[in-house]
């Protein structure tokens, strides 16, 4: 074996009964969440897709200007205009379709002598469940208060309850914010947001935005909630394509697997978390495979297992038995494809690999 340099990354499963994310999350604040986390991710082609579902299933041309306008504060600027932008095109595509969409209804004016800070500083506080003062950078401070939690929640076209609906979301999209996404799933249910609304959350960007997205949130509701919760490794759909349920194979692995045929002979196969396939021999033919993506393993017969990471190449002579899959808290991706391929190649496809012999020889790493 011999290491290569290839992109890897990160993401993972645990599925929410999607009925009970449909009784938890009004269709209206599912697309709240959906277009927040593909605004924060910066993916304008799911983007207008799911505002396109949003303005069908209620939300109206107000609230969805509102929620991408307030992810400025938490996003940036840029995904916020870029986001803004795409649902103008949305707007005038349906328009020239003939929908009418509901305009809604724009903020109500502030009342004369408003005071941004003092009326920050006490939605801050009900946010945080006590008060809070960033004493470190007081500018910045400042503009928490006045602007973010002042200006901005002052605006009524959107809930407190709404806009941490919002928040929470875009903030699962973003790598490397974990700690304040742990503060915003505690912050939201100060502000009105139940706790079977944020359970469903995860699942809901699970289907429409991502699994590393969903799994922050997993995460965070762990740290918040307690809930019962295995973290897992996940892998970007995006660099290596997921493909589809690999059904004509099914029969010969644990757990689900998919298969995206790529050029040149090779395909992409992506197992979930545990899935692995039988216990197999390539005869007349050399089975080559590399890594890309999450963690796994390849065992031949009667010796030990080789970990599988990203660059991770293995050749597997001819004649050999053995399997290959994921590791039981990682999805894995590895391109394969056969070489040396003689007259009468074919596969043999022998027992399963047993949850005993998986447990016992396979620890995580």
């Amino acid at each position: 074996m011999k290491p290569i340099l290839l992109a890897a990354f990160l993401l993972p499963s645990m599925i929410i009964n999607a009925q009970n994310m449909d009784n938890a999350l009004t269709p209206r604040r599912q697309g709240l969440a959906v277009m927040a986390a593909l605004e924060a991710k910066g993916d304008q082609a799911g983007l207008e897709k799911a505002a396109s579902e949003a303005l069908d299933n209620g939300l109206t041309i107000s609230e969805a200007k509102e929620a991408l306008s307030h992810l400025y504060a938490y996003t940036g600027f840029p995904r916020s205009l870029n986001a803004l932008g795409t649902l103008q095109r949305v707007l005038a595509q349906r328009e020239a379709a003939g929908i009418q969409d509901n305009p809604g209804k724009d903020a109500d004016p502030l009342p004369a002598g408003y005071d941004a800070l003092k009326q920050g500083t006490a939605v801050q506080t009900q946010l945080s469940g006590k008060p809070f003062n960033y004493s470190f950078v007081p500018a910045t401070d400042y503009y928490l208060k006045a602007h973010l939690f002042g200006d901005i929640f002052a605006r009524n076209t959107l809930s407190f309850a709404d806009r941490e609906i919002v928040t929470v979301s875009a903030i699962s999209a973003l790598p490397g914010c974990e700690p304040q996404l742990v503060a915003h799933v505690s912050g939201a249910r100060n502000m009105g947001v139940s706790d079977a609304e944020l359970r469903a959350l995860p699942a809901l960007l699970e289907e429409k935005v991502g699994l590393a997205e969903a799994e922050r949130l997993r995460e965070a509701l762990k740290a918040v909630l307690g809930d019962d919760h295995t973290s897992v490794q996940t892998v970007d759909f995006s660099v290596w394509p997921k493909g589809q349920p690999n059904t004509a194979y099914a029969q010969y692995f644990t757990g689900n697997s998919y298969l995206a045929p790529m050029d040149g002979g090779v395909a992409n196969v992506t197992f979930e978390p545990g899935c692995r396939n039988n216990w197999h021999i390539h005869h007349k033919q050399v089975q080559v495979l590399i890594c890309v993506a999450g963690r796994g393993w390849y065992q031949e017969w009667g010796k030990p297992a080789v970990q599988l990471v990203p660059g991770t190449i293995v050749e597997i002579p001819e004649g050999v038995k053995h399997w290959h899959g994921a590791a039981s808290d990682s999805w894995m991706q590895h391109l394969t494809f056969h070489k040396d391929v003689q007259d009468g190649a074919s596969n043999e496809w022998l027992e399963p690999v047993s949850d005993e012999h998986y447990e016992a020889n396979l620890t995580r790493n």
